[in-house]
């Protein structure tokens, strides 16, 4: 296995961190990581040890204010700041591979920026899988009030993840709590009326994606409401389409103790996907 890592220039000339993971041979495939809120491109190991050695390229970034991207942290001007730095990766992934497929990949936040991403550029792409994607808002009352405060104060921190919530496995709680690259403070209320705007998009013109799509959701998931990846299923007009919710598992189903499982089920659905 291969690795680089390096920034592109993004959106208003951020430097954007960027990693990769590339098989000793000419990839069959690319899968674009998306990664969550809060957390960065490097805590997918589970899904690059897996597929690096059947030969996919996996390539990572971290979002403006993650990880190792410059920025305040959980700052964003508007949602498309997300998907405008995507489809500049992309870009520069495609003139690196030219001719091969390229599969989206988002988990959580990821998600729902890669399923608003498919709404605007799913003929570029062979397959996307979404992980976990919040699609569901939990009530109007957060709704009214996160968009209020936005207007006037908004970079006011709301609400903080409960790493309990993110897995199952101790472990991972642990390493998250203490990876400094993990931001554990409050979400700005701008990023959450942001989020809810993508939920928005998402909800309204998700039966015009038709590519091959892969969803996997933990059924005991606090963070994001697995009804919502059940909504999102059954209304895109994809041919080929799958999902899968894994009874009792948390938010993260890649890093759950049955992630091999789950990491087994994607596999064979890029199987169909990619011939």
């Amino acid at each position: 296995m291969n690795y680089k890592q390096d920034y592109f220039k993004g959106i208003r000339d951020t430097k954007i961190y960027y990693q990769c993971w590339l098989p000793e041979e000419r990839p069959k495939a690319i899968i674009l990581l998306v990664h969550g809120l809060v957390e960065h491109s490097g805590r997918y190991m589970n899904m690059v040890n897996y597929f690096v050695p059947k030969n996919y390229a996996v390539y990572g970034f971290d979002h403006i204010g993650h990880g190792k991207t410059p920025g305040q942290r959980t700052r964003v001007d508007q949602f498309t700041d997300f998907t405008d730095n995507i489809k500049i990766y992309f870009d520069h992934i495609q003139s690196w591979h030219q001719g091969l497929p390229i599969i989206l990949f988002g988990h959580s936040m990821g998600g729902l920026i890669s399923a608003n991403y498919l709404l605007d550029y799913q003929d570029e792409l062979a397959a996307a899988v979404l992980s976990g994607p919040p699609l569901i808002l939990p009530d109007i009352v957060s709704r009214t009030l996160g968009g209020l405060i936005a207007k006037f104060v908004p970079w006011l921190g709301l609400i903080r993840i409960d790493p309990n919530e993110v897995c199952r496995d101790q472990t991972v709680v642990q390493e998250y709590i203490d990876d400094p690259l993990v931001y554990n403070g409050r979400i700005s209320a701008k990023l959450l009326t942001e989020i809810v705007k993508g939920m928005q998009r998402v909800n309204d013109d998700a039966s015009t994606i038709r590519l091959p799509l892969c969803i996997v959701h933990g059924g005991a998931d606090k963070l994001a409401d697995p009804a919502g990846s059940q909504m999102l299923y059954d209304k895109v007009r994809s041919q080929h389409k799958f999902i899968k919710i894994y009874e009792g598992l948390y938010h993260e189903v890649l890093n759950e103790p049955e992630h091999p499982e789950v990491l087994k089920d994607i596999d064979a659905q890029l199987s169909n996907f990619i011939r």
